[in-house]
């Protein structure tokens, strides 16, 4: 007779901090969650995650990439209005402030991508916003750069997302093998 596991299945890592953008460490805004919608596929895997620097200049990530193939749509988060679409260094950039996070509100930010959205237009929750480009990519596989700042700080944008996003599914029950029965 085999005994059985019941292994839970979680969100993904620890839960959030913030850094400022002086390489402090303060609370930081709250960070709800509005988000509705994965920015690119239904659950993308996360290929690298936030890593936030220990100062301004220090090395670390200031956002998570997904998993994307090039021209794969990408979408907004939450809604908003679009206050940046265009090149950075290069680069296709798409940014979004979100509605109803306050004042300044929260900005997400999307790249490289081919924008099909102009700053000043407000968009859904889930609306297209462009799509990944095949070039300029900083991921050793074809990828997505999401991030979010508030207040001067850079924020761990899966915490837009609500639980029920982060999660694959409910718990199951696994077969352990080899692990004697009690008594």
């Amino acid at each position: 007779m085999a005994a059985l596991l019941l292994t839970p299945v979680l969100a993904p890592g620890p839960a959030p901090t913030a850094v400022a953008a002086d390489g402090g460490r303060p609370a930081g805004p709250a960070v709800p969650a509005v988000g509705r919608a994965w920015p690119v596929g239904a659950r993308p895997p996360v290929l690298r995650g936030w890593d936030p620097p220990p100062g301004p200049y220090a090395p670390g990530h200031r956002g998570v990439d997904l998993a994307a193939a090039p021209g794969a749509p990408v979408r907004a988060v939450a809604p908003g209005r679009v206050s940046f679409a265009g090149r950075v260094a290069g680069k296709g950039v798409v940014s979004v402030e979100l509605a109803g996070t306050g004042d300044p509100p929260l900005r997400t930010t999307y790249e490289p991508v081919r924008a099909s959205v102009r700053a000043g237009e407000t968009v859904a929750a889930g609306e297209v916003v462009g799509a990944v480009e095949p070039a300029g990519s900083h991921c050793a596989a074809p990828c997505l750069h999401w991030g979010l700042r508030g207040e001067g700080t850079y924020l761990d944008p899966l915490t837009l997302l609500p639980p029920w996003l982060l999660r694959t599914g409910p718990s199951r029950l696994l077969p352990v093998l080899g692990v004697p029965l009690p008594p």
